[in-house]
């Protein structure tokens, strides 16, 4: 396994529905950590790289309703 983290900012802070919804993403198989930052806006997600790809986890959080913009850099 091979886990790599990446970063979205969002524009709308995710509500009561959008947090229930963020539960279902934590439970697919190589998703390992969400974090939201509300002060930076932003959503950082630790995930099995040989399981998934960084566009399938903002398409995840997309389809939980987080406003995904753009992916950041880690340095």
């Amino acid at each position: 396994m091979t886990y790599l983290e990446v970063a979205y900012r969002y524009q709308t802070p995710p509500g009561e529905a959008e947090l229930r919804a963020v539960d279902s993403v934590r439970e697919v198989y190589g998703i390992q950590r969400i974090q939201f930052n509300e002060k930076e806006r932003t959503v950082r997600v630790r995930f099995d790289a040989s399981r998934l790809k960084g566009d399938a986890v903002a398409k995840l959080l997309r389809q939980a309703g987080i406003d995904v913009q753009e992916q950041l850099v880690l340095a």
